[in-house]
Formats: C-alpha cells, structure tokens, sequence
C-alpha cells in the first residue's frame, strides 16, 4: 500500500485537537506530511490573532512542529506560486503540494481547490473529515490506539477517549470519522 504525501493546510493545524490527530497519524507514518513556511505562519498567526496561545507559546509549537517532522518542510519557488490558477490566497498551499509531490491537500476550504485546477498536478483536495475517514478504513487497529493514546495525554482538561471522539465531531469538524470510530470500536468491543 502506498502512503500518502499530504499538505496540511493551515485552517486544519489550527484546532488544536484536529492538528494532534493530524500530526499523531502522520507520526505514525501512516502518511508523509508536508507544509511551507508560510502555512505554518499563518496556522500559527491565527492561533495568536485569535487568542488561543501567546506569541512565545505558538513560536514555541512551530519550533516542536517543526522538530518533530524535518522532513516536512517545503521550499516553494515564488514562480511556481504565482503559475497556480486555484484561489490566490491559496495558490501557496497547491504550489507546497507541487512541490512536495502530494497527492493530497487537506484543508477546509475545498473550494478554494477546485478539481479541475488540481488535475494537471494530479492531486485532489479533501477535507479533515474525508481524509481521517480514508485513514481509518485503511489503518483501523492503529487509529484507534493513537487516538485513545491522545486522549490520554490532554491533562488540562483531562479527556477521556469518548470526549476526544466527541470534542473531533462538534468542534473539530469531522462527524463522519468521529461516528466510525466509535462504530469501530463498538464492534470490536461486540466481538470480544
């Protein structure tokens, strides 16, 4: 089976427990992640602008980010921005997956990504929710123990894994995944 390369858009780093989930399952190499400098800077921007975390705290997670997946980062030719035909705010999201080689771009803004401006680059945009979803029918076993492995790293507040499940379908956006899993483990707890 042939993993993934994926670029994360910054609209999906931004919630923080959708951004651990993306980032647990890539860790698990379960998918090559990639992003550009500019969509950490705006993931990070954001989480700033929006009172989520202080400066020196978000500089702090795009330094482990960063840490933690060297790999990742994409330079992108301004040239090869400025050829791209999808939305222009979003022209350095698909310039990164060119770059990288993705065959993914995961964002929220699935218009700004129209398919037949993807086609020529042969790489299609999905949402969290759909991505997450293909990630669960292909590695159940493994989702499943990250995301129960995730849970239990939250302290403030603690979450437990059905809160977590729940937290990733009403915030986070992602009712499809969020209902498989708990289909999932339903079964598998059926089984047994």
């Amino acid at each position: 089976m042939t993993k993934h390369s994926v670029v994360l858009d910054a609209c999906v780093l931004f919630p923080m427990y959708l951004r651990d989930t993306l980032l647990s399952t890539a860790d698990e190499d379960l998918y090559l992640p990639y992003w550009s400098q500019k969509i950490l800077d705006e993931a990070i921007g954001n989480l700033v602008k929006g009172g989520k975390l202080s400066q020196k705290t978000a500089k702090n997670l795009e330094n482990q980010i960063k840490l933690a997946f060297p790999e990742a980062m994409v330079e992108v030719p301004v040239a090869l921005e400025q050829a791209m035909t999808n939305d222009p705010k979003d022209r350095h999201v698909l310039a990164a997956a060119v770059t990288a080689g993705a065959d993914i771009i995961v964002t929220n803004n699935l218009k700004d990504f129209r398919e037949n401006e993807l086609a020529p680059w042969n790489i299609k945009a999905q949402s969290p929710d759909d991505f997450l979803s293909d990630l669960l029918e292909e590695y159940p076993d493994s989702i499943i123990e990250l995301l129960q492995q995730q849970s239990q790293k939250y302290k403030n507040p603690p979450k437990t894994f059905t809160e977590l499940i729940d937290f990733l379908r009403e915030k986070a956006d992602t009712p499809k995944f969020a209902s498989n899993i708990l289909f999932k483990v339903q079964r598998r707890e059926d089984n047994q």
